[in-house]
């Protein structure tokens, strides 16, 4: 099998990772590049003629830098299917919507004040580009062995990263590759935490914070310090709907 690098090297966004054997192409996820405007300036290159041959597309996890090029790619022919746990599936249908929507906003925006370099601002992509792309979307369970392309199985384990974070197994003639994605931690009051993996022939980790330790502090703990000192302030801390039941624990503290 070869691997080839299109995205998430020398910057940790525009994920796009393609395995390939003999004639048989399957690409581990396809993301967004962010940040930057020379990162996302790359977002507007054509299509690489790797990605023009694909037999299948395998996402580890919903993240825009990790799925938010699918539009672009279906657009640009691809037919085949996009293989997710089920999570994935339904994150991904709200993120890509809502990244279509929010960019035919900006493109109107822009041409109603006339501030953009292009006329007309175009998006990236469209909303019916997304709705294109969703399509293509096959839930495929943790733990259950299947047949992605010719000779080759694809395995996903818990990522502990997001909802439906997976990591990847690709195998092929006795050889194995694994994609880590986005990892979690081992120990988290609400993520399941990532999977063991005894082995693999070739192992691909986030490294995104590799060059640190995490900190042995509660995060309850961090959180309540954080919220004191801002109320000392007389600030104003705000708490995401989603973290209210870790936000309750704070009680104690305060």
């Amino acid at each position: 099998m070869q691997l080839t690098f299109l995205g998430g090297t020398g910057t940790v966004t525009g994920s796009k990772f393609l395995l390939s054997r003999d004639s048989t192409r399957v690409l581990v996820d396809c993301g967004l590049f962010q940040g930057f405007k020379q990162l996302r300036l790359r977002n507007w290159q054509p299509l690489p003629p790797a990605l023009r041959a694909l037999d299948a597309v395998v996402l580890t996890h919903a993240h825009l830098d990790h799925s938010g090029y699918l539009p672009v790619l279906v657009r640009e022919g691809y037919r085949g299917q996009i293989y997710a746990t089920p999570a994935t599936c339904a994150l991904a249908e709200i993120l890509l919507l809502d990244s279509a929507r929010l960019q035919e906003e900006q493109a109107e925006h822009a041409n109603r004040h006339g501030y953009s370099k292009h006329a007309p601002a175009q998006p990236l992509y469209t909303e019916q580009d997304a709705k294109r792309a969703l399509a293509l979307f096959r839930p495929v369970a943790l733990h259950q062995v299947t047949m992605i392309a010719e000779g080759m199985e694809l395995l996903l384990r818990t990522a502990g990263h997001i909802l439906g974070a997976a990591t990847v197994q690709i195998s092929a003639k006795g050889q194995t590759v694994l994609f880590s994605g986005d990892l979690g931690r081992p120990q988290d009051p609400i993520m399941r935490a990532p999977e063991l993996v005894r082995t693999a022939d070739v192992l691909l980790i986030e490294s995104t914070y590799g060059d640190r330790q995490h900190s042995a502090e509660s995060t309850e703990q961090y959180l309540a310090k954080v919220i004191n000192e801002t109320l000392l302030r007389h600030g104003i801390t705000l708490v995401p709907s989603f973290a209210i039941g870790r936000a309750q624990l704070l009680m104690y503290y305060l």
